[in-house]
């Protein structure tokens, strides 16, 4: 009889602690499904031009310019940069985003040519939905203390199209030098721009793999993120 109330005693414990097993699985994976599915507000889509109606952009859309686009022409206020990056949060896929608009930077035309351009971002001013992550990002991860701005300067000229200098979207490839975290790296970049109502709008993106600009990993426990991200941004020039 103590065999048979110990087997029983054996059982019930292997039960537990199977249940108990089964619960701390459970909330590993049925936790993290929950906050991303559930809580978690979707990220944004990545930054690009809003649709219009380019057909309606005339000679006369620059009131006064006469298509002269020449000159300096400065960053607007509602201009935006940051980053988007992949993550893995307990088994489950899901994207990082922070973002700033603060942001400094002008272009020049002379004739049909963009000849300079930059901008500049205050990295300590991105902002994520998660503080745990904003915290991750202006402490170890881009050391904001010490590399306050990341910044990226144009190196060859671009060559406007007519119909660019109209108003249509413009592609181009550009190639200039991108500092981050101390690093400076020449890189190239797709733009798509276009001038609207008086307005220069510029739109890419630029793949940054973490290694190369000295960037640790930026994976903590439980949350794994791959080896590259992207820095996105929506500029506005105005003048």
């Amino acid at each position: 009889s103590n065999l048979i109330a110990m087997s029983q005693s054996v059982k019930v414990w292997v039960v537990r602690g199977a249940i108990v097993l089964l619960a701390v699985l459970v909330g590993l994976v049925g936790v993290p499904w929950v906050y991303i599915n559930v809580i978690k507000e979707d990220a944004p889509d990545a930054l690009s031009l809003e649709p219009t109606d380019t057909s309606l952009i005339t000679s006369t859309s620059v009131a006064g310019s006469e298509n002269d686009l020449s000159g300096e022409w400065l960053l607007a206020t509602d201009s935006i940069v940051g980053y988007r990056v992949k993550e893995i949060l307990f088994g489950q896929s899901t994207e990082g985003v922070g973002r700033t608009s603060d942001v400094k930077g002008s272009l020049t035309v002379e004739g049909d040519s963009v000849v300079s351009a930059q901008f500049e971002v205050a990295m300590a001013s991105l902002v994520s939905d998660s503080d745990r992550r904003d915290r991750q990002v202006k402490g170890r991860i881009l050391d904001t203390a010490t590399f306050p701005t990341a910044k990226f300067t144009l190196t060859s000229p671009i060559v406007l199209t007519p119909e660019a200098i109209a108003g249509s979207e413009f592609s181009v490839a550009a190639t200039g030098e991108l500092t981050l975290r101390g690093v400076t790296k020449s890189v190239n970049v797709e733009l798509l721009a276009r001038l609207i109502d008086g307005i220069i709008e510029v739109n890419g993106q630029i793949e940054i793999v973490f290694a190369d600009w000295q960037i640790p990993d930026p994976s903590v426990s439980g949350i794994t993120v791959e080896s590259a991200g992207l820095l996105e941004f929506l500029l506005r020039f105005s003048r």
